[in-house]
């Protein structure tokens, strides 16, 4: 209590003065992200006029971060909210080495997966088919969709100092709906494909020429800017005026909308619609194709036949279930029982372990990719031998 009193004459004295808040001042359970209620009295008299300190069982004092907020407080003007700190998936020290190691190989299965896909698919000519081209451009968007969340997740680990500027916290916002986006918009692409392979497999190649397959991949890209735009545009006027902790690994819509100090119910509105008409319509589409897939499937006599059919698009149904079943139950959680720790289990999944299996899956239960993969390997194990020689 003597602590509390002694700041807040510190801060009277400030405030008498006309003296900007140039310094931290840390106040004990003032504004914690894990507490409901504030419950020192400081906050109490001064809401919103002091740097908070969250400082409880989950942020513990090792990992002690001030709530930067600039502004002039003599003269009452609406502060700014400069960086955000993102308390990452958990705050337990002890847990931080374990998770970087494991996070760090997913990262490199993911790099080496993708990149070795996407080179196999390019320097393998009878690869070169629709079905291909749209498998390689899932790998790119995979291969930037997980280096938008896991470099700034494995630093989080490593360093105590878990804060992330305004502008770079926007920056991974918008490209992390440009690619969830995409990779949404090309998972309908793909199921459009597997429909047109399996139930007119004789008008495959008239049905899905080169050009019209850039254009789809070129329409989904679009759908994915477009989407990132209108949503982080309508999100950047919002004032943030503190507190500015996020209790993510990554600056999702929904925390940073918790965030703002102003009404927010025109972006929810905003977010459900976009995100609701985009899933709802892409889930549409590949329940549509896969009916008909079944159905296409069903009528073939011989079980050599199904299995075959079955086996070009049991890959794809594998992507769908992997990323859609997460995601689902991410923005679907019921407000009365909302877990923000249940929604980061989930990203995880769709953020980062789908991009790591995407190419397994592609690759170990494809015998094209498998043969490709050993032409290419036969072709660098011949090089090299000549360069030694």
């Amino acid at each position: 209590m003597l602590r509390v009193e002694a700041i807040k004459k510190r801060f009277k004295c400030i405030v008498a003065e006309k003296k900007p808040l140039s310094w931290p001042i840390h106040l004990p359970y003032s504004r914690c992200p894990h507490y409901p209620v504030l419950p020192s009295p400081l906050a109490a008299s001064y809401p919103r006029r002091a740097v908070a300190l969250p400082y409880c069982r989950v942020c513990s004092p090792s990992s002690r971060h001030a709530v930067l907020i600039r502004g002039d407080m003599a003269e009452g003007n609406s502060t700014v909210v400069s960086q955000f700190i993102l308390l990452g998936l958990t705050g337990e020290p002890e847990l931080q080495t374990p998770l970087f190691i494991v996070f760090s190989v997913i990262y490199l299965v993911t790099l080496l997966g993708n990149v070795g896909l996407i080179t196999v698919i390019t320097t393998s000519p009878q690869l070169h088919t629709p079905m291909y081209f749209f498998l390689c451009n899932l790998s790119v968007v995979d291969l930037c969709y997980s280096s938008v969340f896991s470099p700034r997740l494995l630093i989080g680990f490593l360093l105590d100092n878990k804060t992330i500027s305004y502008s770079a916290c926007f920056t991974q916002h918008f490209f992390f709906l440009v690619f969830v986006t995409t990779e949404v918009f090309l998972l309908a692409v793909m199921a459009y494909d597997r429909y047109v392979a399996i139930c007119n497999p004789l008008l495959y190649t008239i049905s899905m020429p080169s050009c019209l397959c850039m254009k789809l991949v070129a329409g989904s890209y679009l759908g994915g800017v477009l989407n990132s735009l209108t949503q982080t545009c309508c999100l950047l006027p919002l004032p943030f005026c503190g507190p500015n902790i996020i209790n993510h690994y990554f600056c999702d819509t929904n925390p940073l909308l918790k965030l703002t100090c102003s009404d927010s119910h025109l972006n929810e509105l905003l977010l459900v619609t976009f995100n609701g008409t985009i899933s709802m319509t892409v889930l549409l589409i590949v329940v549509i194709s896969y009916v008909y897939i079944i159905i296409s499937i069903l009528s073939i006599r011989s079980a050599r036949g199904q299995h075959k059919a079955f086996s070009t698009c049991a890959s794809h149904l594998l992507t769908v279930t992997l990323f859609y079943v997460p995601a689902g139950l991410s923005h679907m959680q019921p407000g009365s029982k909302y877990s923000m720790n249940m929604e980061k289990v989930t990203a995880v999944f769709y953020t980062l372990l789908v991009p790591m299996l995407n190419p397994l899956i592609y690759s170990l239960r494809n015998k094209e990719v498998k043969e490709a993969l050993r032409r290419v390997r036969g072709k660098i194990f011949t090089q090299a031998s000549r360069c030694i020689l």
